[in-house]
């Protein structure tokens, strides 16, 4: 059984478990945004009683520092991995990379294609509008869009009409939902969501690579934790993902 939780709902438990010794519960998951419903099908035939909560990398590394209730965590980002693992927050042993994506510009269905990609064409395109983003300092997908706009010399013509989200499928439901005409999202969420379509795929030499890390939260080891995470490296849990639109760690982007 597989159960979704906001991040609200889990932050509210911390007051709770503060100081409780650990139970035989369901494990729980916190996940980057941008793994929701994939990860759900990647656990499918796990047999372990599982709850997710979706949010930001960087939220979600945040109150596992502040002592969530979390028992695995995989993140969007390797330095909020690198983070949790330099503060003592997660088990080094258990750490692993399980996944890469892509970065897509997209557009509402429908929309016309852009043609070259540069900064007068995307300006054009925007006009008075916004182009939707991760947060730019703390969401990973808003990191690399950063980095793509500043190796490709649209950072400082495009940054006064960016439209910056907690999360990447935040900044997704913008773009389907018509409120902007452009968002830089990964591929598996373009995928995830028929009421956007793709314009163009980003460069991956233009940012660093993305890498998905996983491990297992300090202090919460437990046969059903050891599970998931055995789950989530089998090749079944693999091609789950990459039938989501990710892709094998090590594949060419």
């Amino acid at each position: 059984m597989i159960r979704i939780f906001g991040v609200f709902t889990i932050i509210c438990t911390v007051l709770a478990s503060v100081g409780a010794a650990r139970s035989d519960g369901p494990v729980t998951i916190f996940a980057a945004a941008s793994l929701r419903g994939a990860l759900e099908a990647a656990l499918d035939g796990s047999g372990v009683d599982a709850r997710v909560s979706y949010g930001g990398s960087g939220t979600m590394a945040r109150q596992v520092a502040q002592g969530a209730p979390a028992d695995v965590v995989i993140l969007a980002n390797v330095a909020w991995m690198d983070w949790l693992e330099e503060n003592g927050h997660i088990a080094v042993s258990t750490r692993k990379d399980l996944l890469g994506n892509r970065l897509v510009l997209v557009g509402p269905r429908g929309a016309e294609d852009l043609g070259e990609l540069n900064a007068d064409t995307l300006l054009e395109r925007l006009g008075s509008g916004r182009l939707a983003v991760g947060h730019t300092e703390a969401v990973p997908a808003g990191i690399y869009a950063r980095e793509w706009m500043q190796a490709a010399g649209f950072w400082e013509a495009l940054r006064p009409q960016l439209a910056e989200t907690e999360n990447v499928r935040a900044a997704l439901a913008l773009v389907s939902r018509g409120e902007v005409p452009l968002g830089v999202v990964y591929a598996s969420d373009a995928q995830a969501d028929p009421g956007v379509q793709v314009l163009a795929r980003i460069d991956p030499e233009l940012h660093a690579p993305i890498v998905y890390p996983l491990a297992l939260v300090t202090g919460r080891d437990s046969g059903g934790a050891r599970a998931v995470l055995e789950h989530l490296a089998s090749k079944s849990a693999e091609d789950a993902f990459v039938a989501h639109g990710f892709t094998r760690v090590g594949d060419s982007p």
